[in-house]
């Protein structure tokens, strides 16, 4: 049975906090807490290591809140998306009625990544509408750009109050209409030169080349192996799935690999292409979702010349 601001809801009850002091996060989240415990729901803390411990001390000891580890959680999209599903689905299998979460993502997911978190925040959604889940995702003003609020306004369909309200967003926009919306990519630096490889046409066999052959030994060989892997992936589903020419990009630099693979079509159909898993991979959705997990950054981008991904290891800029 669903308890608090969510009774009678159905799916996910999908929430903001935006707050402009510590005391007010704690207003908004430790009733929340509070509420699930009392009411026998398992309940969760996804912060970062400086806001859990300020709930960690506001509560009473011994309230029966499991803390995340909130870094670890949030990775990459994919990543999270996976590792909650899993949580969720083993709550309901031992029998919950309700969940509640209180997360927020890391402070490095608002730098040059944040377009990949802001399709997270729209597509979970969609991706965990098949669970009595309440969650409250935690965005502190003072740090987080006001662009970014914009997001945050559009990819949740309520916020939680200081003052106890629930309210709907009025700038809230279904996931499907926001993970489609051409928006224009912010460049990574590098890509302000000429690149070092530039293919048309390449065989996946020639995008892994390209990519070792770019190597200068100063990323770990794990994320040079799963960029490979993300490259020959992209670039078989452009060949296969996109329009003709296809175009392999390649830049390095000393603490990063950008790979773009660009074609003249629009891309996948599927929304949630990346962040969820297709069910048969038959339009290149699963691909996409090997691509995501194999890579710091993962940039899509539609424009009047067709749709380019852009790949990172290493640390994006």
């Amino acid at each position: 049975m669903r308890t608090g601001a969510a009774t009678g809801h159905q799916g996910y009850y999908h929430e903001a906090v935006c707050y402009q002091s510590d005391d007010e996060l704690l207003a908004v989240v430790l009733p929340f807490l509070r509420g699930g415990v009392e009411a026998g729901e398992p309940t969760f803390v996804a912060l970062g290591e400086r806001t859990a411990g300020l709930v960690r001390a506001a509560l009473p000891a011994g309230t029966e809140v499991e803390y995340l580890p909130g870094g670890d959680v949030y990775a990459r999209p994919t990543a999270a998306i996976r590792s909650y599903r899993k949580l969720l689905a083993a709550q309901v299998a031992a029998g919950a009625g309700q969940i509640r979460i209180i997360g927020e993502l890391p402070r490095v997911a608002f730098g040059a990544t944040f377009d990949w978190w802001a399709r997270y925040e729209s597509a979970i959604n969609h991706a965990y509408d098949d669970f009595p889940l309440w969650s409250m995702c935690a965005y502190d003003t003072r740090t987080t750009p006001p662009h970014l609020l914009d997001e945050v306004a559009r990819t949740h369909p309520r916020f939680a109050t200081a003052d106890g309200r629930h309210v709907p967003s009025p700038t809230y926009t279904d996931p499907p209409t926001y993970l489609r919306e051409q928006r224009p990519a912010r460049p990574d630096p590098l890509q302000a030169r000429p690149p070092l490889i530039e293919l048309t046409d390449p065989t996946a066999a020639d995008a892994r080349a390209a990519v070792h052959a770019v190597d200068r030994g100063v990323l770990p060989s794990d994320d040079v192996d799963d960029l490979v892997v993300a490259v020959s992936e992209t670039v078989t589903n452009a060949l296969r799935h996109g329009v003709p020419p296809v175009r392999l990009r390649v830049w390095a630099g000393t603490d990063r690999i950008v790979v773009t693979v660009t074609d003249g079509g629009d891309g996948p159909k599927d929304p949630y292409a990346g962040l969820l898993p297709a069910g048969d991979g038959a339009t290149g959705g699963l691909g996409l979702w090997i691509t995501y997990q194999s890579c710091n950054h993962v940039c899509l981008h539609r424009d009047a010349h067709g749709f380019t991904l852009r790949l990172t290891a290493g640390n994006p800029h």
